[in-house]
This record gives C-alpha cells, structure tokens and sequence, in this order.
C-alpha cells in the first residue's frame, strides 16, 4: 500500500511537468512529444535496474521462457493510453479528459473477477461510487459535456481502456516477473510507437532550451520510472480491483501540487471532493476485523 500511494504520488507530478514543459520558455513541446520523452529517458535506468538486479528485487515463480507476447501487449496498451490521453487535451477539456481516463477502474473491476477470480465485496462498491463522486465534484468546475467535445471525450475513454488493459496485463505478468522487467520490456516495446505518433502530431521534438530538458528528464524520472514502477511493484502484492480504485489518489495529488507548484486555485468544492475520494479510500482499505 505505501508503494501504490508514493506511486500514485509520483504520477500526480505528470499533469504538472506537462503544464510546465509546454510553456513556450521551456521549449512548447506538444502533448504527444511529452508522452514520448517521459518513456524514452527512462528507458535507459529502467534496462540499468533489470541488468543490476533481474530478480533479486522480487524473486517471480519459475517459468520456461519470458512473457514476450504480453510484455509487447503491455507496452501496446501503455502507448496507447498515453498518446490517446495526450491527443484528447487537444479536443476536450482538461476536466473531462481526467475523470474520464479514471474510468479505468470500472474496467479492470470488471475483468479481475474473470480473469484473476477475485471476489468484489458489497463495501468495494460502495466505496467505488463514492470515489467517482468525489472525484466528479474535484472537477466539476471545469468539467462539461459538449457536441464539439465528443471526438476528445471518446479519446479519454479509450484512454480509460487502454490504461485499465495496461494494469490487468501488468498483474498478469507480474504472476511470473519482476516489475524491473516488466517496466524494462514494455518501455522498449511502447517507444517506437510513441516516437510515431510524436513525429505524425508535427509538433516540436528537439528544442536548444536546457530547462525544457530539464523538466522532461524529471517526467521520466519522477512519473514514469518511480511511478509506474511503484505502481508494477504493488500489483504483485494487491488485487487489481483494489489497486485500480487506490489510484484515484492520482487526480487529488494532481489538483494539489498544481495548487502548491502552479498557483493553479483549490476552492471549497475542489477540497469537498478531494475529501470524499479520500475518505472513500479510507473507507475500502481499513482493515477489517477477524470473525
């Protein structure tokens, strides 16, 4: 669990390097160039972490050969909700692009019974509505539905299950691989095909601005290799219901380090719903009592 929240933590710098990396004084990279860097630099620490120690750090059961098919379909999945998450912005408010990308927890709850026999218990729910709600007031002041909106809508739900594809084949894996492995192989696979979709979105790839780079080495660093790595690590140790549903921590952390680092305003209803998510959290994951 404190794996899943630092996780969740280090994924909430992501919205804020991406605000600051597209300012035209850090060098106006583009969504899609963001994406593809914020793998790419952590490529290189991701294969130094998997030669250093390729099991040491979390022994995996003994197989007969490596999961290649589904650490390629989980870099696949990545790359595809990272570049559907990015081109939505473009098409549909920020708000809306968030809470609809969270939508991924419905989509792994609804496959972790089939596909890992997890029983959902009454109290999940509960608490499922409950983070949805919470979650839907922290960005209800921004968040609209439009007729011009649909294309980038229908762009963060398949960023919603594209991510929510991502985790249930990273908990897969992670029945036979360490998560330095699994981070280390889906990156190498998810790469060039970012590197297509930032060279197709014609936005700027190289840019002389030092700070630019700067910002983009912290995104790969602090989001993607400490984050998503985190976040693998805990998949090994949690069910995927419950994992999916702790991640919404991710757009609170979001709302507050934008207010802390951006300036960016939290009034009383976006501490009204960070508090209901957060208690909903609180709610799932007490721990009960032996009968």
């Amino acid at each position: 669990m404190m794996a899943l929240a630092l996780g969740a933590l280090a994924i909430g710098f992501a919205p804020v390097f991406a605000a600051i990396a597209q300012k035209p004084e850090y060098g106006g990279y583009g969504p899609a160039s963001i994406g593809f860097y914020r793998v790419f630099f952590a490529l290189p620490l991701m294969w130094l972490v998997l030669w250093a120690a390729p099991g040491k750090a979390h022994p995996a059961p003994r197989r007969e050969k490596r999961p290649t098919g589904l650490l390629a379909l989980a870099g696949f999945f990545f790359a595809v909700d990272l570049v559907s998450w990015h081109w939505s912005i473009k098409f549909t408010t920020v708000a809306n692009a968030t809470l609809l990308a969270n939508f991924a927890l419905l989509w792994v709850t609804m496959w972790a019974g089939r596909l890992f026999g997890e029983k959902i218990q009454p109290r999940f729910f509960i608490a499922l509505g409950l983070a949805f709600t919470g979650a839907f007031i922290l960005m209800d002041a921004s968040f609209q539905l439009s007729p011009d909106q649909l294309f980038g809508d229908a762009l963060s739900l398949l960023t919603a299950i594209s991510y929510g594809s991502y985790m249930l084949t990273v908990k897969k894996l992670r029945e036979t691989c360490p998560p330095q492995e699994i981070m280390a192989w889906s990156g190498l696979f998810a790469v060039p095909l970012m590197f297509v979709a930032a060279l197709a979105s014609g936005e700027t790839l190289l840019s002389s601005n030092l700070n630019g780079w700067v910002v983009l080495l912290g995104l790969a660093l602090v989001s993607h290799f400490a984050g998503q790595g985190l976040i693998a690590y805990a998949f090994g140790h949690l069910p995927a219901s419950l994992t999916s549903l702790n991640l919404l921590l991710q757009p609170v952390f979001a709302a507050v380090l934008g207010w802390v680092l951006l300036g960016q305003a939290m009034g009383g209803q976006q501490l009204l719903g960070a508090s209901v998510v957060l208690g909903a959290l609180a709610f799932v994951n007490r721990p009960r009592r032996a009968k």
